[in-house]
């Protein structure tokens, strides 16, 4: 059946009720996405991570910067799955400030010393805001 013979052959509350499912699922893909500034600026913090100089610390271990991008991104794309992501602050707090496993602070190893990775990541958010 095309979808000019169901819509004239259908009685309008079945027509009302498909417009509804159809307007709720639009709603809910678009609330389900991260904004493009907010990908942006996440995708620029990975981007940090991988090329720092610095190590990261998860779990009493030492990563080189890819090894904690791919982590982090991992953490990323599952929070995202979960609609958790909607700035960089979200990313910091929910996937770079602690072992989802552990409970255990992640740390980075920097040559000016050891710091919270949070604090590491937030200081170098504010950076780049002030650079755009």
């Amino acid at each position: 059946m095309g979808f000019l013979t169901w819509h004239i052959t259908r009685p309008l509350g079945q027509r009302l009720i498909a417009a509804g499912i159809g307007l709720t699922v639009m709603a809910f893909n678009a609330q389900a996405q991260t904004s493009p500034q907010a990908t942006q600026e996440i995708n620029s913090l990975l981007d940090f991570i991988e090329h720092s100089e610095c190590r990261f610390v998860r779990n009493g271990s030492e990563y080189h910067g890819p090894q904690a991008r791919a982590h982090l991104q991992k953490k990323l794309e599952y929070l995202e799955e979960e609609d958790k992501v909607n700035s960089a602050e979200d990313f910091i707090e929910l996937a770079a400030t602690q072992s989802s496993k552990s409970g255990l602070a992640y740390e980075v190893r920097c040559p000016a010393g050891i710091q919270p990775a949070n604090l590491w990541l937030k200081t170098e958010l504010q950076r780049q805001r002030q650079l755009h």
